[in-house]
Protein backbone atom coordinates (compact mmCIF):
# COMPACT_ATOMS: atom_id res chain seq x y z
CA UNK A 1 0.00 0.00 0.00
CA UNK A 2 3.00 2.59 0.77
CA UNK A 3 4.34 1.93 -2.79
CA UNK A 4 0.85 2.87 -4.07
CA UNK A 5 0.20 5.94 -2.25
CA UNK A 6 3.35 6.95 -2.96
CA UNK A 7 2.99 6.66 -6.54
CA UNK A 8 -0.57 8.51 -6.20
CA UNK A 9 1.20 11.14 -4.66
CA UNK A 10 3.44 12.00 -7.40
CA UNK A 11 0.31 12.84 -9.44
CA UNK A 12 -2.17 14.11 -7.45
CA UNK A 13 -2.75 17.24 -5.17
CA UNK A 14 -3.24 16.68 -1.43
CA UNK A 15 -6.91 16.76 -0.90
CA UNK A 16 -7.57 14.12 -4.15
CA UNK A 17 -4.85 12.03 -2.61
CA UNK A 18 -6.99 11.57 0.50
CA UNK A 19 -9.88 11.45 -0.89
CA UNK A 20 -9.11 8.63 -3.07
CA UNK A 21 -7.02 6.83 0.02
CA UNK A 22 -8.75 7.06 2.94
CA UNK A 23 -12.51 7.82 1.62
CA UNK A 24 -13.15 5.83 -1.17
CA UNK A 25 -10.65 3.15 -1.40
CA UNK A 26 -13.63 0.23 -1.12
CA UNK A 27 -10.68 -2.30 -1.45
CA UNK A 28 -9.36 -1.34 2.07
CA UNK A 29 -12.26 -0.82 3.17
CA UNK A 30 -13.09 -4.48 2.52
CA UNK A 31 -10.06 -6.03 3.61
CA UNK A 32 -10.11 -3.68 7.25
CA UNK A 33 -13.80 -4.97 7.76
CA UNK A 34 -12.28 -8.90 7.25
CA UNK A 35 -9.64 -8.06 10.06
CA UNK A 36 -12.41 -6.25 12.23
CA UNK A 37 -14.63 -9.44 12.11
CA UNK A 38 -11.51 -11.69 12.58
CA UNK A 39 -9.97 -10.25 15.69
CA UNK A 40 -12.92 -9.12 17.31
CA UNK A 41 -14.50 -12.59 16.72
CA UNK A 42 -11.53 -14.08 18.07
CA UNK A 43 -11.73 -11.78 21.20
CA UNK A 44 -15.27 -12.72 22.13
CA UNK A 45 -14.36 -16.27 21.80
CA UNK A 46 -11.54 -16.41 23.92
CA UNK A 47 -13.18 -14.04 26.62
CA UNK A 48 -17.03 -15.16 26.09
CA UNK A 49 -18.01 -11.78 26.15
CA UNK A 50 -21.30 -10.80 24.94
CA UNK A 51 -19.83 -7.37 23.64
CA UNK A 52 -17.43 -5.45 22.91
CA UNK A 53 -16.95 -0.93 23.17
CA UNK A 54 -14.63 1.49 21.59
CA UNK A 55 -15.35 5.01 22.31
CA UNK A 56 -15.22 7.49 19.76
CA UNK A 57 -14.15 10.44 22.16
CA UNK A 58 -14.51 13.13 19.16
CA UNK A 59 -17.66 14.27 17.54
CA UNK A 60 -16.30 14.40 14.09
CA UNK A 61 -15.28 10.56 15.04
CA UNK A 62 -18.54 9.86 15.83
CA UNK A 63 -19.73 12.20 12.90
CA UNK A 64 -17.70 9.67 10.65
CA UNK A 65 -18.30 6.55 12.15
CA UNK A 66 -21.80 7.13 11.30
CA UNK A 67 -22.74 8.99 8.25
CA UNK A 68 -20.32 6.39 6.22
CA UNK A 69 -22.68 3.96 8.41
CA UNK A 70 -19.09 2.53 9.70
CA UNK A 71 -21.36 0.30 12.05
CA UNK A 72 -22.96 -1.76 9.42
CA UNK A 73 -19.26 -3.29 8.59
CA UNK A 74 -18.39 -4.05 12.05
CA UNK A 75 -19.69 -7.42 14.08
CA UNK A 76 -22.93 -6.06 16.07
CA UNK A 77 -21.88 -6.95 19.19
CA UNK A 78 -18.63 -4.53 18.53
CA UNK A 79 -20.33 -1.07 20.07
CA UNK A 80 -19.12 2.13 18.75
CA UNK A 81 -20.18 4.85 21.33
CA UNK A 82 -19.69 8.31 21.33
CA UNK A 83 -17.67 10.37 23.84
CA UNK A 84 -17.71 14.26 25.33
CA UNK A 85 -15.65 15.38 22.60
CA UNK A 86 -18.15 18.22 21.25
CA UNK A 87 -16.88 21.33 22.66
CA UNK A 88 -20.44 22.92 22.33
CA UNK A 89 -22.20 20.11 23.95
CA UNK A 90 -20.27 20.46 27.71
CA UNK A 91 -20.92 24.02 27.88
CA UNK A 92 -22.54 24.47 31.39
CA UNK A 93 -26.16 26.37 31.19
CA UNK A 94 -24.95 28.99 33.36
CA UNK A 95 -22.62 30.51 30.74
CA UNK A 96 -25.25 30.69 28.48
CA UNK A 97 -27.61 32.59 30.91
CA UNK A 98 -24.82 35.10 31.43
CA UNK A 99 -23.82 35.69 27.81
CA UNK A 100 -27.84 36.26 27.46
CA UNK A 101 -27.63 38.94 30.05
CA UNK A 102 -24.97 40.70 28.76
CA UNK A 103 -26.50 40.40 25.16
CA UNK A 104 -30.11 41.70 26.33
CA UNK A 105 -28.13 44.56 28.09
CA UNK A 106 -26.51 45.79 25.02
CA UNK A 107 -22.92 44.54 25.68
CA UNK A 108 -21.78 42.77 21.94
CA UNK A 109 -21.63 38.86 22.31
CA UNK A 110 -19.22 37.46 20.04
CA UNK A 111 -20.36 33.59 19.25
CA UNK A 112 -19.62 30.74 17.00
CA UNK A 113 -22.20 29.85 14.73
CA UNK A 114 -22.60 26.25 16.93
CA UNK A 115 -23.40 27.93 20.06
CA UNK A 116 -26.06 30.69 19.01
CA UNK A 117 -28.46 27.90 19.60
CA UNK A 118 -27.14 26.81 22.70
CA UNK A 119 -30.24 26.97 25.34
CA UNK A 120 -30.02 27.54 28.96
CA UNK A 121 -32.10 24.90 31.04
CA UNK A 122 -33.78 27.69 33.22
CA UNK A 123 -34.39 30.40 31.15
CA UNK A 124 -37.71 30.52 29.51
CA UNK A 125 -37.74 33.24 26.90
CA UNK A 126 -34.91 34.43 25.83
CA UNK A 127 -32.97 30.77 26.41
CA UNK A 128 -29.90 31.18 23.66
CA UNK A 129 -27.84 33.95 21.88
CA UNK A 130 -30.09 33.38 18.94
CA UNK A 131 -33.42 34.05 21.13
CA UNK A 132 -31.68 37.25 22.36
CA UNK A 133 -30.74 38.61 19.12
CA UNK A 134 -34.58 38.12 17.96
CA UNK A 135 -35.56 39.88 20.90
CA UNK A 136 -33.33 42.62 20.54
CA UNK A 137 -30.02 41.56 21.75
CA UNK A 138 -26.67 42.17 20.61
CA UNK A 139 -25.25 38.87 19.30
CA UNK A 140 -22.46 38.70 16.24
CA UNK A 141 -22.03 35.55 15.02
CA UNK A 142 -18.14 35.05 13.99
CA UNK A 143 -15.82 32.67 12.61
CA UNK A 144 -12.55 33.07 14.86
CA UNK A 145 -11.39 34.51 17.41
CA UNK A 146 -9.24 37.18 15.25
CA UNK A 147 -13.01 38.22 13.90
CA UNK A 148 -14.31 39.47 17.17
CA UNK A 149 -11.03 41.07 17.81
CA UNK A 150 -11.32 42.97 14.59
CA UNK A 151 -14.83 43.61 14.83
CA UNK A 152 -14.74 45.11 18.56
CA UNK A 153 -11.86 47.23 17.71
CA UNK A 154 -13.92 49.08 14.57
CA UNK A 155 -16.93 49.29 16.79
CA UNK A 156 -15.35 50.79 19.94
CA UNK A 157 -18.16 49.27 22.39
CA UNK A 158 -17.72 46.89 25.19
CA UNK A 159 -17.86 43.03 23.86
CA UNK A 160 -17.70 39.94 24.87
CA UNK A 161 -16.12 36.52 23.20
CA UNK A 162 -17.67 33.46 24.13
CA UNK A 163 -14.78 31.26 24.07
CA UNK A 164 -15.51 27.76 23.68
CA UNK A 165 -13.44 24.88 22.57
CA UNK A 166 -11.05 22.52 23.23
CA UNK A 167 -7.35 22.52 23.03
CA UNK A 168 -7.29 22.99 19.40
CA UNK A 169 -9.04 26.45 19.48
CA UNK A 170 -6.57 27.02 22.92
CA UNK A 171 -4.00 28.56 20.95
CA UNK A 172 -5.50 31.13 18.63
CA UNK A 173 -6.90 32.79 21.99
CA UNK A 174 -3.94 32.67 23.21
CA UNK A 175 -1.31 34.05 20.68
CA UNK A 176 -4.33 36.91 20.34
CA UNK A 177 -3.94 37.96 24.14
CA UNK A 178 -0.09 37.63 25.07
CA UNK A 179 0.45 39.72 21.92
CA UNK A 180 -1.53 41.98 23.11
CA UNK A 181 -3.99 42.43 20.15
CA UNK A 182 -6.80 42.37 21.88
CA UNK A 183 -8.57 46.17 22.50
CA UNK A 184 -9.32 46.85 26.12
CA UNK A 185 -13.14 46.98 25.33
CA UNK A 186 -13.09 43.03 24.65
CA UNK A 187 -13.46 40.80 27.51
CA UNK A 188 -13.11 36.70 27.34
CA UNK A 189 -15.71 34.53 28.43
CA UNK A 190 -13.82 31.19 28.69
CA UNK A 191 -15.42 28.03 28.49
CA UNK A 192 -12.18 26.16 27.25
CA UNK A 193 -12.06 22.84 28.49
CA UNK A 194 -9.53 20.18 28.83
CA UNK A 195 -9.64 16.68 26.97
CA UNK A 196 -7.61 14.28 28.81
CA UNK A 197 -9.63 14.88 31.98
CA UNK A 198 -13.27 14.42 30.73
CA UNK A 199 -11.61 11.19 29.23
CA UNK A 200 -10.64 9.56 32.61
CA UNK A 201 -13.78 11.01 34.27
CA UNK A 202 -15.39 9.15 31.17
CA UNK A 203 -13.61 5.66 32.10
CA UNK A 204 -14.04 5.90 36.09
CA UNK A 205 -17.77 6.66 35.22
CA UNK A 206 -18.78 3.41 33.43
CA UNK A 207 -16.56 1.65 36.49
CA UNK A 208 -18.01 3.20 39.21
CA UNK A 209 -21.87 2.47 37.54
CA UNK A 210 -20.90 -0.92 36.84
CA UNK A 211 -21.36 -0.37 32.92
CA UNK A 212 -20.00 -2.68 30.47
CA UNK A 213 -16.46 -1.34 30.17
CA UNK A 214 -14.53 0.21 27.75
CA UNK A 215 -12.08 -1.70 26.18
CA UNK A 216 -10.35 0.81 24.04
CA UNK A 217 -10.66 4.92 22.55
CA UNK A 218 -10.12 6.65 19.59
CA UNK A 219 -8.68 9.88 20.36
CA UNK A 220 -9.09 13.08 19.00
CA UNK A 221 -7.10 13.80 16.21
CA UNK A 222 -7.12 17.41 15.87
CA UNK A 223 -6.86 17.81 19.45
CA UNK A 224 -3.99 15.76 19.62
CA UNK A 225 -2.40 17.91 16.85
CA UNK A 226 -1.92 20.44 20.01
CA UNK A 227 -1.26 17.89 22.47
CA UNK A 228 0.68 15.36 20.88
CA UNK A 229 -0.31 10.90 21.32
CA UNK A 230 1.66 11.57 24.60
CA UNK A 231 -0.54 12.81 26.12
CA UNK A 232 -3.14 9.69 25.89
CA UNK A 233 -0.62 7.68 27.92
CA UNK A 234 -2.43 7.36 30.83
CA UNK A 235 -5.25 5.22 29.01
CA UNK A 236 -2.95 2.17 28.10
CA UNK A 237 -0.41 3.04 31.44
CA UNK A 238 -3.30 3.41 34.06
CA UNK A 239 -6.17 1.81 32.67
CA UNK A 240 -4.67 -1.22 30.23
CA UNK A 241 -6.50 0.56 27.20
CA UNK A 242 -5.26 -0.07 23.68
CA UNK A 243 -5.33 3.83 22.21
CA UNK A 244 -5.03 4.90 18.85
CA UNK A 245 -5.07 8.45 17.73
CA UNK A 246 -7.02 8.33 14.07
CA UNK A 247 -8.09 11.12 11.12
CA UNK A 248 -11.40 11.65 10.41
CA UNK A 249 -12.20 9.85 7.24
CA UNK A 250 -13.87 6.25 7.09
CA UNK A 251 -10.64 4.71 6.38
CA UNK A 252 -8.72 6.09 9.45
CA UNK A 253 -11.42 5.29 11.54
CA UNK A 254 -11.81 1.68 10.37
CA UNK A 255 -7.86 1.60 10.66
CA UNK A 256 -8.34 2.60 14.40
CA UNK A 257 -10.58 -0.08 15.10
CA UNK A 258 -8.27 -2.65 13.46
CA UNK A 259 -5.63 -1.52 15.47
CA UNK A 260 -7.67 -1.37 18.92
CA UNK A 261 -9.05 -4.81 18.32
CA UNK A 262 -5.13 -6.32 17.78
CA UNK A 263 -3.82 -4.88 20.75
CA UNK A 264 -6.73 -6.36 22.79
CA UNK A 265 -6.26 -9.65 21.27
CA UNK A 266 -2.15 -9.85 21.85
CA UNK A 267 -2.79 -8.24 25.17
CA UNK A 268 -0.22 -5.22 24.61
CA UNK A 269 -2.29 -2.20 25.32
CA UNK A 270 -0.29 1.00 24.07
CA UNK A 271 -0.98 4.76 21.92
CA UNK A 272 -0.57 4.40 18.23
CA UNK A 273 -0.58 7.35 15.73
CA UNK A 274 -2.42 6.25 12.68
CA UNK A 275 -3.09 9.89 12.11
CA UNK A 276 0.48 10.85 11.17
CA UNK A 277 -0.12 12.75 8.24
CA UNK A 278 -0.56 15.35 10.79
CA UNK A 279 -0.18 14.08 14.50
CA UNK A 280 3.52 14.23 16.60
CA UNK A 281 4.33 11.87 19.61
CA UNK A 282 4.36 15.45 21.29
CA UNK A 283 2.62 17.54 19.70
CA UNK A 284 3.12 21.31 18.93
CA UNK A 285 5.56 22.54 20.90
CA UNK A 286 4.60 26.30 20.62
CA UNK A 287 0.89 25.81 20.49
CA UNK A 288 1.57 24.38 24.26
CA UNK A 289 4.07 27.21 25.58
CA UNK A 290 1.50 29.49 24.49
CA UNK A 291 -1.72 28.25 26.11
CA UNK A 292 0.28 27.90 29.49
CA UNK A 293 1.45 31.18 29.59
CA UNK A 294 -1.82 32.72 28.97
CA UNK A 295 -4.16 30.32 30.99
CA UNK A 296 -4.19 27.99 34.14
CA UNK A 297 -5.95 24.77 35.10
CA UNK A 298 -8.59 24.54 37.18
CA UNK A 299 -11.31 22.85 38.05
CA UNK A 300 -14.39 23.07 35.80
CA UNK A 301 -17.69 22.42 34.69
CA UNK A 302 -18.82 20.21 31.65
CA UNK A 303 -22.40 19.81 31.00
CA UNK A 304 -24.66 17.24 32.19
CA UNK A 305 -21.12 15.72 33.97
CA UNK A 306 -20.20 17.49 36.76
CA UNK A 307 -16.96 19.43 38.02
CA UNK A 308 -13.86 18.10 36.74
CA UNK A 309 -10.53 18.43 38.25
CA UNK A 310 -7.62 20.57 36.06
CA UNK A 311 -10.05 20.24 32.96
CA UNK A 312 -11.00 23.58 32.47
CA UNK A 313 -8.73 26.67 31.36
CA UNK A 314 -9.06 30.07 33.02
CA UNK A 315 -7.06 33.31 32.36
CA UNK A 316 -3.74 33.94 34.43
CA UNK A 317 -3.11 36.58 36.67
CA UNK A 318 -2.02 39.92 34.37
CA UNK A 319 -4.94 38.41 31.82
CA UNK A 320 -7.36 37.76 34.37
CA UNK A 321 -8.22 41.10 35.99
CA UNK A 322 -8.36 42.83 32.72
CA UNK A 323 -10.00 40.46 30.01
CA UNK A 324 -11.95 38.03 32.29
CA UNK A 325 -15.99 38.75 31.41
CA UNK A 326 -17.33 37.45 34.61
CA UNK A 327 -14.74 39.41 36.69
CA UNK A 328 -15.24 42.48 34.58
CA UNK A 329 -19.58 42.63 34.76
CA UNK A 330 -19.07 41.28 38.98
CA UNK A 331 -20.82 37.70 37.77
CA UNK A 332 -19.99 34.71 39.85
CA UNK A 333 -18.34 31.76 38.35
CA UNK A 334 -19.63 28.11 39.05
CA UNK A 335 -18.12 26.40 41.81
CA UNK A 336 -18.65 23.04 43.28
CA UNK A 337 -20.45 24.13 46.20
CA UNK A 338 -22.92 26.21 44.44
CA UNK A 339 -23.75 23.82 41.51
CA UNK A 340 -25.05 20.08 41.10
CA UNK A 341 -25.01 18.77 37.76
CA UNK A 342 -24.95 15.81 36.28
CA UNK A 343 -27.83 13.30 34.67
CA UNK A 344 -24.39 11.31 33.78
CA UNK A 345 -25.30 10.32 37.72
CA UNK A 346 -29.13 9.29 37.65
CA UNK A 347 -30.16 9.90 41.00
CA UNK A 348 -28.45 13.01 41.61
CA UNK A 349 -30.04 16.47 41.35
CA UNK A 350 -29.92 18.42 38.45
CA UNK A 351 -29.81 22.65 39.20
CA UNK A 352 -30.33 23.53 35.66
CA UNK A 353 -28.27 21.96 33.78
CA UNK A 354 -30.32 19.83 31.46
CA UNK A 355 -34.00 20.46 30.16
CA UNK A 356 -36.25 17.71 32.48
CA UNK A 357 -36.29 14.34 30.90
CA UNK A 358 -33.53 14.91 28.27
CA UNK A 359 -30.29 12.54 28.61
CA UNK A 360 -27.76 14.36 27.36
CA UNK A 361 -25.58 14.17 30.43
CA UNK A 362 -25.17 9.90 29.71
CA UNK A 363 -25.42 10.42 26.15
CA UNK A 364 -22.00 12.65 26.44
CA UNK A 365 -20.32 9.46 28.48
CA UNK A 366 -21.13 6.61 26.06
CA UNK A 367 -23.90 5.30 28.97
CA UNK A 368 -27.01 5.77 26.80
CA UNK A 369 -27.64 5.91 22.87
CA UNK A 370 -29.29 9.31 21.97
CA UNK A 371 -32.56 7.37 20.76
CA UNK A 372 -32.66 6.28 24.15
CA UNK A 373 -33.37 9.41 25.34
CA UNK A 374 -37.39 10.50 25.39
CA UNK A 375 -36.80 13.88 24.26
CA UNK A 376 -35.22 12.27 20.79
CA UNK A 377 -36.63 13.53 17.63
CA UNK A 378 -39.88 13.76 19.66
CA UNK A 379 -39.07 17.77 21.52
CA UNK A 380 -35.87 17.82 20.81
CA UNK A 381 -34.93 17.55 17.06
CA UNK A 382 -32.33 19.65 14.91
CA UNK A 383 -34.78 22.35 13.93
CA UNK A 384 -35.35 22.57 17.83
CA UNK A 385 -32.79 21.64 19.83
CA UNK A 386 -33.66 20.97 23.55
CA UNK A 387 -30.90 19.85 24.48
CA UNK A 388 -27.07 20.42 24.61
CA UNK A 389 -26.15 17.60 22.02
CA UNK A 390 -28.92 18.57 19.31
CA UNK A 391 -27.17 21.44 18.86
CA UNK A 392 -23.88 21.06 17.35
CA UNK A 393 -22.70 19.00 14.67
CA UNK A 394 -20.26 17.41 16.68
CA UNK A 395 -23.08 16.16 18.77
CA UNK A 396 -24.03 12.95 19.01
CA UNK A 397 -27.69 13.70 19.01
CA UNK A 398 -27.64 15.50 16.15
CA UNK A 399 -25.64 13.01 14.31
CA UNK A 400 -27.76 10.10 14.76
CA UNK A 401 -30.92 12.53 13.89
CA UNK A 402 -29.44 13.58 10.50
CA UNK A 403 -27.43 10.69 9.70
CA UNK A 404 -27.98 7.63 11.81
CA UNK A 405 -30.89 4.80 12.26
CA UNK A 406 -34.05 4.93 14.59
CA UNK A 407 -32.48 1.88 16.24
CA UNK A 408 -29.13 0.45 16.52
CA UNK A 409 -27.59 -1.71 14.88
CA UNK A 410 -28.50 -5.97 15.80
Amino acid sequence: MVGWVRHLKSQLDDQELIRRVFRQNLSLASRLKDIIWKYARAIKEREKCDAIKIMNFCGTHEWTTTYYGLRSLVPPFLELIPGPGCPVCIVPSYYVEVAVKLAREGIRVYTYGDSLRLRSARSSFPASLLEARADGGDVKVVYSFLDAVRDSRELGKEGVFFGIGFETTAPSYALMLKEGRVPENLKFLSAVRLTPPAMEYTIEHHRGRGLLPIRGVIAPGHVSTIVGAAEWEFLPKVYGLPTVVAGFEPIDVLMAIAQILLMIKEGKPAVKIEYKRIVKWNGNEYAKRLIEEVFERTSAAWRGMGFIPRSGLKLKDGFYETRDALMHFGLPDLTPERSTFSQAHPGVSVEGDLPPSCRCGEVIVGAARPTECPLFMKGCSPMNPWGPCMVSTEGACAIWARYGKSKPEA
